[in-house]
């Protein structure tokens, strides 16, 4: 875990969950401009990615990952101001399951990045088959993780960084797989026990990666009473990395001011 604090009077604090198979150092843009923005940004990288120890692509339970994201907003929660918990993919299907934890310190914001809800490709009865199979006979079995290069972004500076970075995860586990498989499902069960606090998805249009419509699904059942939907039509999986992505920070960055200034002013009134 690590923390980049900003330049400013911090107003706030943002834990940043990644995606699957990545890790902190494709974040650097983003976190600098929560910096930007006026955030301190904590963040680290899941069990078995990036630079984490043990086996590389595989957990044995998605609890390590919920354990994990625990750890850093129980850090984020000594900080002074609010906490917004961001999420990109399997890190927004990460989050969405943190926030269901009533134990777990509740963040004052969620923010998405196509959340991993659902798979373009979905996978077939004999997928599924073998590989419940293999998660309970031999739940270490590995298998690539089945994406095509450059499905992720469109930007070309991130494909070329990519090529090259020998701590990007390309394989995963028969028991990460049905992990996954079971936080997915889980998490359109549970949409109905979300708390109460404001969520808002910018999910890419010409995703490769997430079924859009399987998170527009969980968006449109979430029974919170503030949240908002963004789709950026042309832009693939990824799209804080994407060629447009100072303008997919901008909305966001948009709806968090806004969101917490009018928070900000009912608190003010309901003192008075």
């Amino acid at each position: 875990m690590w923390t980049w604090e900003t330049d400013q009077n911090a107003e706030g604090t943002v834990v940043i969950v990644h995606g699957a198979g990545e890790y902190h150092r494709r974040y650097d843009w983003l976190i600098r401009r929560f910096n930007d923005i006026g955030f301190d940004v904590i963040m680290g990288d899941l069990p078995g990615q990036g630079t984490t120890p043990g086996p590389r692509g595989h957990i044995d339970s998605f609890q390590e990952y919920v354990d994990t994201v625990t750890a850093w907003i129980k850090e984020a929660k000594r900080r002074e101001g609010p906490l917004l918990l961001f999420g990109h993919s399997m890190g927004g299907l990460i989050a969405s399951t943190v926030v269901r934890k009533q134990s777990v310190p509740r963040p004052d914001m969620l923010l998405l990045s196509s959340p991993c809800f659902g798979l373009v490709q979905h996978p077939s009865v004999w997928k599924k088959g073998a590989a419940a199979l293999l998660n309970r006979t031999a739940p270490k079995t590995m298998f690539p993780n089945g994406l095509e290069p450059g499905s992720g972004t469109r930007e070309e500076g991130m494909r070329a960084r990519d090529e090259g970075d020998e701590l990007l995860v390309k394989k995963v586990s028969a028991r990460w797989y049905r992990e996954l498989l079971k936080a997915m499902e889980e998490a359109h069960r549970t949409t109905g026990v979300m708390p109460q606090i404001p969520v808002y998805t910018a999910q890419g249009g010409a995703d490769r990666i997430v079924d859009r419509l399987a998170v527009k699904r969980w968006f449109d059942n979430l029974d919170v009473s503030e949240k908002h939907w963004r789709e950026w039509p042309s832009l693939y999986h990824e799209v804080m990395n994407e060629p447009e992505r100072e303008d997919v920070f901008a909305h966001m960055a948009g709806f968090i001011k806004t969101t917490l200034s009018l928070s900000a002013g009912a608190a003010s009134r309901s003192r008075k």
